[in-house]
């Protein structure tokens, strides 16, 4: 079995604040090609991720719809109970919608938020109940990601652990191809 677990920026750490972003577009272009990648190789079974608004959620939007056409299936991890209760009204209903979507949903604690304890725990079950990691992030603009990413870094000095990281140099190649194989030609017959 193979398992992945897809984490990165938040959506205000790539400045996204509204649905219709054409950052998203490029961003689940980039992660749809890069699971379609290792369908295609057999190497992809689950796709796991949290339920930050961002990389994680449209990481799951995209592994449902794969799902729909591939054999993977798509998970959501949270950290602890009552994950999306300070959020408004609307993201409450994005998180919601997805947790009801989704293949498999837990959360690596039975309490609401107490301390970075839980967060620590959330981390090291990622990473232990996953065998590699896609993360959209680039070592040179660190954010809330920065905690998975050197995580993970020191869990590589012990145990093989692939890490693949999409950063912005790669997103504005997404964005380029994305563009290109979408352009119309509209002077052709």
């Amino acid at each position: 079995m193979q398992r992945l677990w897809v984490t990165g920026y938040r959506s205000y750490e790539l400045n996204v604040f509204g649905d219709k972003d054409p950052k998203i577009t490029v961003i689940k272009y980039a992660l749809r090609n890069y699971f379609k990648s290792l369908l295609e190789e057999d190497q992809l079974d689950w796709i796991i991720t949290g339920a930050n608004l961002g990389i994680e959620q449209w990481a799951a939007e995209v592994g449902l719809e794969l799902g729909q056409k591939f054999p993977v299936r798509t998970s959501i991890m949270i950290p602890y109970e009552k994950f999306a209760d300070r959020w408004n009204e609307n993201n409450q209903s994005k998180f919601l919608n997805l947790k009801e979507r989704v293949d498999f949903f837990a959360s690596t604690s039975n309490l609401p938020y107490q301390n970075s304890v839980q967060l620590r725990n959330y981390q090291n079950f990622m990473v232990r109940h996953t065998d590699r990691a896609l993360m959209i992030y680039d070592p040179e603009h660190p954010g809330k990601p920065k905690y998975d990413y050197n995580l993970i870094q020191k869990y590589q000095e012990t145990k093989e652990y692939p890490l693949d990281l999409i950063d912005f140099y790669n997103l504005q190649d997404a964005a380029e191809e994305y563009q290109e194989t979408h352009r119309q030609n509209y002077f052709s017959e």
